[in-house]
């Protein structure tokens, strides 16, 4: 079989396999050979006791091309680049008249002149210096090479949106309804920069008399990308390649060119804008009774911030309701026509778990600052309901129209998943009931049901884990956690292609083209890499019945792959920041919370500082703790002691990787160490500091030992490089490191 190769940070790898099957496990000796993103043709050659294949590879069809991203370092005379990606596995060699000039320890992108071998790690040159690994913002560049996000846009490109007006022209206002004197406005974050959406709402009253139907009137206006971005032009070939953007802390790479992404498609204030108009009937009952979609011009008569909106509905009498007096009446009906859509909301069952996001706030240099929890007050709520209300309307006028198209697809727990929360909540004893097809109806009456219990955070983190990831797909198959029969997007077209493909079928059935929609771009790109769930690769959808259907299940894995390319790469760089932000603070002490739970150990998020790291098994005391699956708790057989998601806990920063993106803790008091000095027990700390020290010593005996030895090898050997893998040499300064639906 044919697959694409993906690395483990430990040495051995896998098999991604075309076909959708189990992934193919490949042993370290056989990753000597190859390096991540490979593509391979290989065999299974048996099955682990587990009935897993483990494969071998029998051709290398396809080497990486893109650049590889690196610090530089100079050991025993010889050059080396050791990856920031630790999934490649091995350092690459650079000939020392292939430096660049580069100095050691700085980031560098390596392109590959001599492939890896059974017998010869890879050879390669510096194709560009990047700097310092201390340099303000460099975590960003290592991010957006090291996942290959596209990060500059072709010549073409830049020319096209150069040539586009700066304002609108009488041919661009053909066609469409006049909208000016409406007083839409948009609602956003403080830190936004373009503005894809803007509302408005009105009372709406059909009939005479008592019976007469009353509800709202809701206007969801988008900005219409889809009038300058045409199919075939270099604009739409570079925003399809990136299909998202993606954001950073205090840096945005975005889909479209700023002209566009902040000029000429951005809903800003005061200026006429041309959008695609979502026309929504709301019932007092919180359905849509009507809706209808149609071109526009509009201009926005104002750019509110969510915490004004908050303030303004919630006392009408305050300074931010006097101030924007005129327009405070159209809020509260956008309030009430929220609270109308939430009535629709708990009917259909659809689950809302109330999380903590937070917000990293950088200084001038581009590191943390602090991280502060974003707080989701009303105005938050109540344009994310106007979104999935417009969005459900795209989705139910494709659908209707039988129009190719892309759907956001959220399936229901696989029958592995199903099965261990039904097993987690029978070992708890709760008497809820789940069935063998879970309905989001179940799901949200048992988030209802325990929402008010001590261990109310550890159920909700299960039912979340029970979730499958959203996908962009053309076979419909509805929106579990939402509780839709038909979802899409439609909402936010200058920061995701599949709403820019969704603006223009809707375009194509509103003119009465015919159903056929061509996407002849994507004919010309390679096929996306697979999606992987829990650890197996997404099976494909049904095979199409027309070459049509082909490109857009093509185009939904292409936007499906590079979303989860974007969150990586976000992730990746705000556990950077966090690690060098926690490196400042190494034996401090900190009250936190356990997030997650592993046979390894605890992952504890710190209350004041919202930072996670791992508290390994071996810190947990002089005992022996057994991971129960089941329940999601690790229990100590001598006293009882357990821990699981939501016990409190205290820990003390011991150890920060930056290379790894990895933070350690120990333990240093347990919630109930107080209770059990009173029962007349040993203090579990002092226990705990006793065994923390023995293994500190022998750890450090061992890391004397191994420099030892490893100095001896190299005197009697010379300076050879090593075979495979990092240095053991490296410098000890080395360091590597919401939007709305």
């Amino acid at each position: 079989m044919e697959g694409t190769v993906e690395g483990h940070r430990d040495g051995h790898g896998f098999v991604l396999r075309d076909d959708g099957e189990a992934s193919l496990y490949l042993a370290p000796q056989e990753m000597r050979a190859v390096l991540h993103r490979d593509r391979v043709r290989a065999r299974i050659i048996r099955m682990d006791r587990k009935g897993r294949p483990e494969g071998r590879v029998v051709d290398i069809l396809e080497r990486r091309k893109a650049p590889i991203i690196g610090r530089l370092l100079h050991e025993g005379g010889h050059w080396l680049v050791a990856p920031e990606d630790r999934r490649f596995g091995q350092d690459i060699l650079i000939p020392k008249n292939a430096t660049a000039n580069a100095q050691a320890g700085q980031v560098v992108a390596v392109e590959l002149t001599e492939p890896a071998s059974l017998h010869a790690q890879p050879v390669g040159r510096v194709a560009e210096v990047l700097g310092e690994i201390d340099d303000s913002g460099m975590e960003i560049e290592i991010a957006v090479r090291k996942y290959e996000v596209p990060h500059r846009f072709s010549p073409e490109t830049l020319a096209q949106a150069a040539a586009l007006p700066e304002k609108l022209r009488p041919v661009d206002r053909k066609n469409r309804i006049d909208l000016t004197d409406v007083p839409l406005v948009t609602i956003d974050g403080e830190d936004a920069r373009d503005f894809d959406d803007a509302v408005y709402c009105e009372p709406f009253k059909r009939g005479r008399g008592k019976s007469a139907f009353t509800g709202w009137r809701l206007l969801v206006a988008i900005a219409d990308v889809s009038h300058y971005v045409k199919p075939g032009e270099p604009l739409d070939a570079d925003a399809y390649e990136r299909a998202t953007s993606v954001y950073f802390p205090r840096r945005v790479i975005p889909m479209l060119p700023e002209k566009l992404s902040n000029g000429l498609c951005s809903l800003n204030p005061l200026v006429e804008r041309l959008s695609m108009v979502c026309d929504m009937i709301v019932g007092d009952d919180g359905a849509v009774d009507a809706y209808q979609f149609y071109p526009a011009v509009i201009c926005s008569h104002a750019r509110f911030t969510y915490t004004e909106v908050a303030a303004a509905i919630t006392n009408t009498r305050g300074p931010e309701a006097q101030k924007n007096a005129a327009l405070l009446p159209h809020l509260l009906h956008l309030h009430e026509a929220y609270r109308a859509l939430l009535k629709q909301r708990a009917l259909r069952g659809a689950m809302d778990f109330e999380t903590t996001e937070t917000q990293i706030v950088c200084d001038a240099d581009g590191r943390i600052e602090k991280i502060v929890p974003r707080t989701r007050n009303d105005a938050h709520k109540l344009i994310e309901e106007a979104m999935l209300a417009a969005n459900v309307c795209a989705a139910d006028f494709i659908a209707q129209a039988e129009h190719p198209s892309l759907y956001r697809v959220h399936e229901g727990p696989t029958p592995e998943k199903r099965l261990t929360l039904q097993t987690y909540l029978r070992a708890l004893g709760l008497g809820l009931h789940l069935s063998d097809t879970p309905t989001p109806q179940e799901m949200a009456a048992i988030a209802a049901a325990t929402k008010d219990r001590p261990d109310a955070m550890q159920i909700h983190t299960m039912l979340l884990r029970a979730m499958q990831q959203a996908i962009y797909t053309p076979s419909n198959a509805g929106h579990f956690g939402l509780a839709y029969p038909a979802y899409t997007h439609f909402t936010s077209p200058i920061r995701r292609y599949p709403d820019l493909l969704v603006h223009r079928v809707i375009k194509a059935l509103l003119g009465g083209k015919p159903k056929r929609y061509h996407l002849t771009l994507v004919d010309n790109l390679p096929p996306p890499p697979p999606l992987r769930k829990g650890g197996r690769i997404a099976p494909k959808p049904p095979k199409a019945a027309t070459r049509e259907l082909e490109l857009w299940e093509q185009a939904g894995a292409h936007c499906s792959a590079n979303e989860r390319r974007a969150d990586e790469a976000s992730r990746d760089v705000e556990a950077w920041l966090k690690c060098r932000y926690m490196r400042d603070r190494l034996g401090e002490e900190f009250s936190g919370t356990v997030s997650a739970v592993a046979g390894f150990g605890l992952f504890v998020t710190l209350d004041a500082l919202y930072v996670d790291g791992l508290v390994h098994i071996t810190e947990l005391g002089g005992e022996y703790y057994r991971f129960d699956e089941v329940r999601q708790e690790l229990r100590g057989e001598r006293t009882g002691v357990r821990y699981g998601v939501g016990t409190r806990v205290r820990v003390q920063v011991s150890r920060v990787d930056l290379d790894g993106r990895k933070i350690d803790f120990r333990m240093v008091r347990e919630g109930e160490g107080d209770r059990l000095l009173a029962a007349g027990r040993p203090d579990r700390a002092h226990v705990q500091a006793s065994a923390v020290d023995q293994l500190a010593a022998v750890q450090s005996a061992d890391r004397v030992a191994k420099a030892a030895r490893s100095r001896a090898r190299q005197s009697t050997s010379g300076s050879k490089p090593k075979a495979a893998g990092k240095s053991a040499g490296k410098p000890a300064g080395k360091s590597g490191g919401r939007k709305r639906g």
